[in-house]
């Protein structure tokens, strides 16, 4: 017999699964938009990669930061899977260890603020993520290959910051929505 936390561990798991799917179909994109540069400068997952924030900020805002934890791990396990069938190997990897250590720090810094004004945290936690991500990737993945990386990554951090400021204007409109959806939960 399952015992009642397990269940409920399984339904909260369940209703995130839409922030899960989302997680990994973002990340999986970025992992083949990387690989397509537009110049020296940027490639095509900068404006595509800070969406994982975004999906992480709200499902922090509804869950908590222990549902946000869990959509970050089970989305990322499905990407990683899904990843090395449409990016080399070292890519995925990189992303990999990019994106876990991005995710928690923007799960820590946005519960941190999350009863500051509504823009601090999801701002302040996607610049914070955004620097780390950008710096753990890009060395991981391009250093030593030829490809300009420090300069891809400079365009990276560039546009995830400007995505950031971007994504505040849907996450604002998103949070009724969200807590309409937290309510329905109970």
């Amino acid at each position: 017999m399952i015992s009642t936390a397990l269940r409920l561990d399984i339904r909260a798991l369940f209703r995130l699964w839409p922030a899960m799917l989302a997680m990994a179909i973002v990340v999986t994109v970025s992992n083949y938009l990387v690989q397509i540069t537009i110049n020296d400068w940027l490639t095509w997952a900068a404006f595509t990669y800070p969406i994982a924030f975004l999906v992480s900020d709200l499902t922090n805002r509804r869950a908590g930061p222990r549902a946000a934890r869990q959509v970050a791990w089970l989305g990322f396990a499905l990407a990683v899977i899904i990843s090395a069938m449409v990016s080399p190997v070292r890519i995925a990897a990189a992303s990999g260890m990019a994106f876990l250590c991005s995710q928690m720090l923007d799960i820590f810094v946005f519960h941190r603020l999350r009863r500051k004004s509504w823009w601090r945290a999801p701002l302040i936690a996607s610049v914070f993520a955004s620097v780390l991500d950008t710096a753990v990737f890009f060395s991981c993945a391009f250093l030593g290959t030829g490809m300009p990386w420090f300069t891809l990554a400079l365009g990276d951090l560039a546009v995830k910051l400007f995505m950031a400021i971007c994504l505040l204007l849907p996450f604002r409109l998103l949070i009724p929505m969200v807590q309409e959806m937290r309510i329905a939960a109970r």
